[in-house]
């Protein structure tokens, strides 16, 4: 559960999960909403990757970017644990 509180601990990366909420992206498709490097985007999706926060598919050349919201439950559910 670090990991996952460590992704979300960062504004670009809550902003790459506010994307992948509408849609499924490609990696340009993302970079292509911040003024940052691509580098720094794949380090952003890494950690998310590494949070179970999204997933990845290739399709075609591409890689395509999903999030996962089985993640998000079980953080909800914890949470909810948590209020007496």
């Amino acid at each position: 559960m670090n990991n996952l509180f460590k992704a979300l601990n960062d504004e670009t990366r809550r902003e790459i999960i506010n994307l992948l909420k509408e849609k499924d992206l490609n990696a340009g498709e993302i970079a292509a909403a911040f003024n940052i490097s691509k580098p720094s985007i794949s380090h952003h999706l890494d950690i998310l990757k590494r949070a179970d926060l999204i997933s990845s598919q290739k399709k075609g050349q591409f890689i395509v970017y999903s999030l996962n919201t089985t993640i998000l439950e079980d953080l909800l559910n914890w949470i909810l644990t948590l209020k007496k």
